[in-house]
């Protein structure tokens, strides 16, 4: 799309020498971008190119970093939803699943917990803001944030950058996707303001 409604920009990845002697399968990625006037949608095309009946298997996840106030951004509707906190301190209990209790999700603490078989849309608020994310073939969202003590040690956070985001990723995190031979997965998100 390239019109007075929006502008498109396609990307494509197929095996090089270098991906194939770390990831020796066939495959065809194109990652679609559009931007509108309050919108911006993002596509991820999987094709397995393979001759083999073999089936393509990976997982996907959309990073997104919204620019929010971390003590006041909220996540919903994500209560009733399954998830796995993987800030807890044993691997048993990251592996352990518990139901969402909050109507909305915060991130006031260190926060990396995925969201198992999501509602796929979500709203994204704060005071005097917000966005829509909607998505399509993608079951799960992680939603992140390292607050100060792990923000401050990493390499590329700028200073209290952890204060000014919050990371809504959708994607399919827990298990894989599985696309047959001459078969394409779409994953798409559509984000609104």
């Amino acid at each position: 799309m390239d019109n007075d409604a929006g502008v498109s920009v396609r990307l494509t990845l197929e095996p090089t020498s270098s991906i194939a002697a770390k990831y020796d399968r066939p495959f065809h990625l194109a990652y679609v971008l559009t931007l509108a006037e309050h919108q911006l949608s993002t596509d991820l095309h999987v094709t397995n190119t393979s001759t083999s009946p073999d089936n393509l298997e990976f997982q996907a996840l959309f990073h997104n970093y919204i620019l929010s106030p971390v003590d006041q951004v909220l996540i919903s509707p994500l209560q009733n939803v399954r998830h796995y906190d993987k800030t807890a301190v044993t691997e048993e209990e990251r592996n352990l699943a518990k139901v969402e209790s909050r109507l909305g999700v915060d991130v006031r603490k260190f926060t990396d917990s995925i969201y198992e078989d999501a509602p796929q849309k979500y709203d994204v608020t704060w005071p005097g803001g917000g966005l829509e994310i909607k998505t399509n073939a993608l079951k799960d969202v992680v939603i992140w944030n390292p607050q100060k003590d792990a923000g401050s040690r990493m390499a590329d956070m700028e200073h209290a950058g952890w204060e000014r985001f919050v990371c809504v990723e959708p994607g399919f995190v827990r298990g894989f996707v599985e696309v047959e031979p001459g078969k394409t997965w779409i994953g798409q998100q559509v984000l609104s303001v």
